[in-house]
This record gives structure tokens, sequence and C-alpha cells, in this order.
């Protein structure tokens, strides 16, 4: 309870600390950092993040958990404007779910239209199996 309480009230986070909240490597974060998703301050080589940052980062993997790709996801975070309505920010985000979840279904339909197809040739192969196991067994009779 104290430590939910110490990060709530926490305002700038190490990479480490991020790398570990979201389960993402150091790496990864560097990647977005890379691409301009995130803009942490320096102190030396020291990357300091601020609660901001944290919030994209959150965001972020969010996106990626519901498949969006990182420029749509960029995309969505510079769309954002503190103290706006966000109208715009919404629509294209509705938008972005919508493309995933038809893509979702697509791949759901895919793996559907596999399985049958393994069942079906599993069934062959024993089928086939079953059918030189008799015959061997006739000839050795």
């Amino acid at each position: 309870m104290v430590l939910a309480t110490m990060l709530k009230e926490k305002t700038t986070y190490s990479i480490s600390e991020l790398a570990q909240e979201f389960d993402v490597t150091t790496r990864t974060i560097r990647h977005y950092e890379d691409m301009q998703l995130l803009l942490p301050a320096r102190q030396g080589q020291k990357r300091i993040y601020s609660l901001a940052d944290r919030t994209k980062l959150k965001l972020i993997v969010r996106g990626k958990r519901i498949g969006l790709s990182l420029q749509e996801s960029g995309e969505l975070l510079n769309m954002y404007e503190p103290g706006q309505s966000n109208v715009d920010q919404l629509e294209r985000t509705l938008e972005y779910i919508g493309t995933s979840r038809q893509k979702l279904s697509q791949q759901l339909r895919d793996i559907s239209t596999m399985l049958d197809d393994l069942d079906e040739a599993e069934a062959g192969c024993k089928v086939e199996l079953k059918a030189l196991h008799d015959i061997a067994d006739q000839h050795s009779h």
C-alpha cells in the first residue's frame, strides 16, 4: 500500500523503473525514444522520464496490445492536446480499433479454417495408417 502511494506521488522515473513497471525491455524504451515517441530529459548519460513520458509509454503498450502499430500510437499521442476536447484523437482511435478488430476477426477465421484442415489431414493419416497396420497384420498371420 505504501509503495503504491509512493509510485503515484512520484514525478520522475528511470528507464529501468519504467521497463519493469510495463514489462518491456530498456532497449524497447530506447527504440520508442528513437522514434520520438518518448522524450526524456537527460542528466549526463542518465535518462529522466516524466509523468507524461510514463503515461505515453502506458498508452503505447496498451496500443500494441490492441494491435496498433507504433506509427499509429505515435499519431494518436501527437494528436493529444491537454485541456482540449480531443474529438479528432478519439475518432481516429476508434478507426484504428475498428481496423484492428477486422484484422483479428480475419485471423480468427483463418485459424479456424487451418484447424479444420489439420483435423481433416489428421483423420486421413489415421485412416491410412490403420489400413497399413491392418495389411501388415494380415501378412504376419
